[in-house]
């Protein structure tokens, strides 16, 4: 691996860079909700190669959202799937965005 290598590691949103203990930290938050996320599914850190957990800034920013609702007073479990549904409304717009984009104007879009 070269010094390139990690330094172009440290740009991907992905890549599971922070431990636990550090993206609790990061979030203000506790390790015990960063398992009950986990445990709800909303986010799956990957695990070393010693089974600690590790988290990309990606996911950190997920859990950032679901701690805002929770803070709130949102129960985590609603929390975590109203995190779950903004982001597929997120990727639907996204979509929708690119086929509209796609369709010449005059034109009408392909019959499904």
């Amino acid at each position: 691996m070269t010094a390139d290598d990690s330094f172009s590691r440290l740009e991907d949103d992905d890549y599971p860079a922070y431990t636990m203990g550090r993206a609790a930290e990061m979030l203000n938050t506790t390790q015990g909700f960063l398992r009950a996320i986990g445990e709800a599914r909303l986010i799956t850190p990957l695990r070393s190669a010693g089974g600690h957990r590790r988290y990309s800034r990606y996911q950190l920013r997920i859990a950032a959202r679901a701690r805002e609702l929770v803070d709130g007073g949102t129960p985590i479990e609603a929390a975590c799937r109203i995190v779950i549904l903004e982001d597929q409304l997120e990727e639907a717009q996204r979509i929708n965005a690119e086929h509209h984009r796609d369709i010449k104007p005059g034109t009408t879009a392909p019959a499904a």
